[in-house]
């Protein structure tokens, strides 16, 4: 790491706030919800594992996604935790960039499992006879290790894009974590070309999941077209769910990291929602919609 941090050995983040009152309430406030976010994911991966009805592609990968928002949160989360017991909220450069490279690491994978969601309901819709050919553990281990290793490349790409970049002078950021936009602010350089490369990754990516989960929405409505009233029901009752999901996180995402980041506030704001409330929000989603899954839990707590 010697030649690219000339100077800066550390970063000071602004964090939430500067009011130190209301930092203090959302700290109460972030701890709950992160004590929620461990809890309610938690739940969802011990009920899937011990229920043998829930041993299906389905649920193997609801499970994942737990594990994925757990990993998610927790870059996040307990370090903003404690730097708002503190005045000045300090990150080495070290940690800096072992924070970004998790944080996209998770994010990304978090996209790549969607889609994968996607495809696996578009399969038992439209293709129920041929599911368990199509779709069965030994495919969807290899799918979850698929996308864990897309991941890794796309957030080492892009970790490697932003520490290549001079830093030495300024070392405030402007946020609660590290992350590019506010990092990029900070380098002694023009980084024009390096944001092209960055949001053209990121725009890949997003966009070929994007596309992909559209043509499996599409090929569902249409298969639905010549199901029973009852079927039709079933079918959107999953894909609802699935849906909002992919809308709540793919949505923020693309806010943040394919517009210029001319409010902070905005930014930070969306953040919160990202990288917290949907990660706690997904384990009501999926439970509130899923008689499967509440049942379960109610035989788990008996």
């Amino acid at each position: 790491m010697e030649g690219l941090n000339q100077t800066v050995t550390h970063f000071v983040f602004l964090g939430l706030t500067s009011n130190r009152s209301l930092e203090l309430v959302l700290l109460v406030i972030f701890f709950i919800l992160y004590l929620l976010i461990l809890a309610g994911n938690l739940l969802i991966i011990v009920t899937v594992t011990c229920n043998r009805c829930l041993h299906t592609p389905m649920y193997f990968f609801l499970g994942n996604l737990s594990f994925i928002d757990i990993c998610h949160s927790s870059v996040t989360m307990p370090k903003m935790l404690f730097d708002c017991l503190f005045h000045q909220k300090i990150i080495s450069f070290g940690g800096c960039v072992t924070q970004l490279f998790f944080l996209h690491l998770c994010a990304s994978a978090e996209i790549f499992l969607l889609t994968v969601m996607g495809y696996d309901r578009c399969v038992a819709i439209c293709y129920p006879l041929q599911y368990m050919s199509l779709v069965n553990m030994k495919i969807c281990a290899c799918l979850v290790g698929a996308l864990w290793v897309g991941a890794t490349i796309h957030s080492l790409v892009q970790t490697v894009l932003t520490i290549h970049l001079p830093y030495c002078g300024p070392n405030v950021i402007d946020s609660f974590f590290c992350d590019i936009p506010p990092l990029m602010k900070l380098a002694c350089t023009d980084t024009y070309f390096t944001g092209v490369l960055i949001i053209s990754n990121s725009g890949l990516m997003s966009l070929v999941c994007f596309l992909a989960l559209v043509a499996s929405y599409v090929i569902i409505l249409i298969s639905l077209r010549g199901q029973t009233a009852e079927g039709r029901h079933k079918a959107f009752s999953t894909c609802t769910a699935h849906l909002l999901v992919v809308v709540l996180f793919l949505g923020h995402c693309i806010f943040i990291y394919t517009r210029p980041t001319s409010s902070f506030s905005t930014d930070k704001l969306a953040a919160v929602l990202y990288t917290m409330v949907t990660p706690a929000l997904n384990p009501v989603i999926y439970t509130l919609r899923n008689e499967e899954v509440k049942s379960s839990i109610k035989k788990l707590w008996n």
